[in-house]
């Protein structure tokens, strides 16, 4: 019973209730804000601070990060976090666990999974949760990280990548729920945003009809996106496509390349990436995402969706589960150049019909893909938790003292 002890000393003293403040760790080795892990963890410490919870983001020291965690006054503790095996980084995790206690633990990527577990495993927190937003399956190394009963709950971001862990890691349906990233509706508001300031930017005649999407790895079919567009230019001259999240030098010259030797030379931008998406996003006429492996649901859709652009988005991981209806947007089957192709001539020609689908939308992302709704979520899985951990613990110690 002395490990018990240890675990849930923090609990014994105090009611156990999410909507009183619980200490919360979430862990996550990258700090770039330049992937949808970055955001969404970042945006579940702020929303869970502003809620009154005491929070602390544990990453890779970096500027931006730093500033950004200090502006809505959440701590930061910063850590190498090196790989999987840092022993000093998890020795270091374990130091900063013991001396503020946290009640959850909540990790995000593989590297912070593994060192969390590492950091805990003499002392173990009250309530341990994984985020799962990838939807590739679990292999036989790392389905052990999930299936240990020092974790307590899976989170994934869509039925599907729960549907696919459940069935790869042979993980019990009810240790993995569902909850799905959210969107600052506040934020991705279409009336706080001038329509034309990146088309100035970017030089971008306010007469083309700007089609965008973010992200540059093959996967995420860009180069499906610009064989489609290739195919309607003739028919539609002011076609421009915008290729968003170019990395660096090597990738911008890729995509442009690329759309030279199709004959898209003139109608292709590529973008770096931006930290403005509402800014972007409320510029364009259609934002696309043509992924074909990978995705859990697609970030950007859901922002193009709230700030009421109409979309298309391929049937990748959950992407059914946000375009769940022709009435939301238009969702196609993975590389089927004549489905994009016909989705992007539908929403040029039949204007009415994709105003009305993007207003739809937007009241879509409001219900139930909101910033305000997730962390609600968050709150009441980890409440649950803690509930059941607490009865757990009375009901050992009875049964120890009736012994």
């Amino acid at each position: 019973m002395k490990r018990a002890s240890r675990r849930y000393d923090s609990l014994a003293t105090r009611g156990i209730n999410c909507r009183n403040p619980v200490r919360i760790f979430q862990i996550l080795e990258f700090n770039q804000f330049n992937t949808g892990s970055v955001h969404q963890m970042f945006q579940a410490a702020a929303g869970l601070s502003e809620r009154g919870h005491q929070v602390t983001i544990v990453s890779r020291p970096g500027e931006e990060i730093v500033r950004r965690a200090r502006e809505e006054g959440v701590d930061f503790a910063g850590l190498k976090m090196r790989h999987a095996f840092d022993v000093p980084s998890a020795a270091a995790l374990r130091r900063l666990i013991r001396e503020r206690k946290p009640d959850v633990i909540h990790v995000h990527k593989g590297i912070a999974h593994g060192l969390a577990l590492a950091a805990t495993a003499t002392a173990p927190v009250p309530a341990f949760v994984v985020n799962r937003g990838v939807s590739f399956p679990l292999d036989v190394w790392n389905r052990l990280k999930y299936r240990t009963k020092r974790v307590d709950r899976v989170v994934t971001v869509c039925e599907q990548i729960k549907s696919v862990i459940v069935d790869s890691g042979k993980l019990p349906p009810e240790k993995v729920e569902v909850v799905y990233a959210g969107t600052d509706v506040a934020l991705f508001d279409p009336e706080k945003w001038d329509p034309h300031a990146f088309r100035r930017e970017k030089s971008i005649a306010d007469d083309r009809f700007l089609i965008a999407q973010v992200g540059v790895r093959d996967w995420k079919g860009w180069k499906e996106l610009i064989d489609s567009a290739s195919d309607i230019v003739a028919r539609h001259p002011n076609l421009h496509v915008a290729l968003i999240g170019c990395r660096h030098a090597r990738e911008e010259n890729e995509v442009l390349d690329y759309a030279r030797t199709v004959g898209m030379g003139e109608h292709v931008s590529a973008i770096e990436y931006r930290t403005d998406m509402p800014n972007v996003f409320a510029s364009c006429d259609l934002v696309v995402d043509a992924s074909w492996a990978g995705t859990g649901i697609t970030g950007t859709i859901r922002e193009a969706m709230a700030i009421r652009k109409p979309v298309i988005a391929t049937d990748a991981g959950g992407n059914r589960e946000l375009v769940s209806s022709p009435d939301v947007g238009w969702l196609i089957p993975m590389r089927d150049r004549s489905a994009l192709t016909s989705a992007i001539l539908t929403v040029i020609e039949d204007r009415s019909r994709a105003v009305r689908v993007a207003e739809n939308a937007r009241a879509h992302v409001m219900r139930g893909f909101s910033k305000e709704l997730r962390i609600t979520r968050l709150e009441d899985l980890y409440s649950r938790i803690l509930r059941e951990r607490t009865v757990h613990h009375r009901d050992t110690e009875y049964t120890e003292k009736t012994r």
